[in-house]
């Protein structure tokens, strides 16, 4: 009786979340990057406390 089809596919499963782990890690990183540009990029556009209102 041979396990090796067993322990291949125990290895392509581990590969495979694995690789999900990573690419899933990075794209949450890329999501937050991106978020926290969009809001420094609108505090800087907004006017200060100051400045007078316009209609």
């Amino acid at each position: 009786m041979s396990y090796q089809n067993y322990v291949v596919a125990a290895y392509a499963v581990f590969v495979i979340v694995l690789t999900w782990d990573y690419v899933a890690t990075k794209l949450q990183i890329r999501r937050e990057l991106r978020g926290a540009r969009l809001r420094a990029s609108r505090e800087a556009a907004r006017p200060g406390k100051d400045a007078e209102l316009s209609r």
